[in-house]
């Protein structure tokens, strides 16, 4: 059987987006998170979380705050009874640090992770609230779930008007009800 995962951005996704968090006690789970991840790591998933993390690029973070506030995220998922195999940041911005190839919408954390963890792009999804998520998944040939918790609903028209979002989801919790019909329907 293929290896698959599931790719979570983390701001306005599975935890409220509250702007460049700098403080690990800004970190909280969306309610239903917790039931939801642990839906998916029952059923198999290898989770990993890719975010854009542009307050390292703006002096408002440091690299190892910004490890104190992976370090809360897996705290929180573990108290959920949800062990996340890896967080992947990207802590550039174009207009402090030129081009990379890890800030979504380009694939680089994706491709890293599905290389680490030696997943089948075909057989995984990234979930995420903004155009920029949905474009990285489907760039590294992944299924993309768009969840309008976050900046979703902001975006909903952009992202419908674009054809990035395979499926659309409330939160976290519709999301992974779609991940796991879409993978029973394909017979997975």
């Amino acid at each position: 059987m293929k290896r698959w995962g599931v790719f979570l951005d983390r701001d306005g996704t599975i935890v409220p987006d509250v702007g460049h968090a700098r403080e690990p006690g800004q970190l909280a789970l969306y309610r239903g998170s917790g039931a939801a991840l642990r839906r998916l790591h029952k059923a198999g998933a290898v989770l990993i979380v890719v975010s854009n993390q542009s307050a390292v690029a703006r002096g408002l973070l440091d690299l190892e705050g910004l490890a104190r506030m992976d370090a809360r995220l897996m705290s929180l998922c573990r108290r959920a009874g949800v062990d996340l195999a890896a967080i992947y940041n990207c802590p550039h911005h174009p207009d402090f640090d030129g081009a990379c190839d890890c800030r979504k919408p380009e694939p680089g954390m994706i491709l890293k992770g599905l290389r680490a963890f030696r997943l089948s792009p075909q057989d995984s999804f990234i979930v995420g609230d903004h155009a920029t998520d949905l474009e990285a998944g489907r760039r590294a040939g992944l299924r993309t779930v768009h969840v309008l918790t976050g900046h979703g609903r902001r975006h909903r028209n952009e992202i419908k008007t674009s054809g990035l979002a395979d499926g659309l989801a409330n939160d976290i919790a519709g999301a992974v009800r779609w991940i796991l019909e879409a993978r029973a329907s394909a017979g997975a």
